[in-house]
């Protein structure tokens, strides 16, 4: 016995707004697109300007950057106040050569709270 039209019908409405739902919660997160540096890249220091970009619009006031040394210190980056909507930047002054992690942590426009950590080494330039 085969389906009817309206199980078709009801099929296919079922689908799409499954597929619909799906969609909107993996665009409800920021996906970190680039960064610099980049994950597990060696860079120049002391000085190493940091800047991370999104797919989607972020609330900059309300995200974070942490930078963690080797030793497990941590100092919190002040992020800049002049960047696109979908970035993030900030400067990490005086670092001495050694492997470090930038963990950051993003409110997308929607209220979904992203994070991550990117591990590079700062060389001597």
């Amino acid at each position: 016995m085969s389906p009817g039209p309206r199980s078709r019908v009801a099929f296919a409405f079922f689908a799409a707004a499954l597929l619909f739902l799906t969609a909107a919660s993996v665009a409800a997160h920021a996906v970190l697109q680039e960064s610099s540096p980049a994950l597990k890249s060696s860079v120049a220091g002391p000085d190493v300007p940091v800047k991370l970009r999104f797919n989607v619009r972020i609330d900059a006031a309300r995200s974070r950057l942490t930078l963690v040394n080797a030793h497990g210190a941590s100092q919190t980056l002040e992020i800049g106040k002049k960047d696109p909507p979908n970035a993030i930047s900030a400067q990490a002054n005086g670092l001495r050569p050694g492997v470090y992690r930038l963990r950051w942590q993003v409110l997308a426009s929607d209220g979904h709270i992203t994070r991550g950590e990117i591990p590079f080494t700062v060389v001597k330039p």
